[in-house]
């Protein structure tokens, strides 16, 4: 199972963790984890990816993540 999750706010933001209200990022969490376990993903569990900047590869310019699933996903990074 591969999900991408994306903020729904209507202004510009370059750094959502700074820029952001706290109740629209607690928000977001809180949508995140609710997908997770209304799936049935908590356990045995999921892995959530944000890629932020360039050396990252972020391709799309407001954060999103990816929730990962389904299979063992092995180490977080390799090399």
């Amino acid at each position: 199972i591969i999900l991408d999750f994306c903020t729904n706010i209507s202004r510009e933001m370059d750094d959502f963790s700074e820029e952001a209200r706290e109740a629209e990022i607690a928000g977001f969490v809180r949508a995140v984890g609710k997908v997770g376990r209304d799936l049935g993903l908590v356990e045995p569990g999921y892995r959530l990816l944000a890629n932020i900047g360039s050396d990252a590869h972020q391709e799309v310019g407001h954060l999103h993540v990816h929730l990962f699933a389904g299979k063992k996903l092995g180490p977080m990074l390799a090399g």
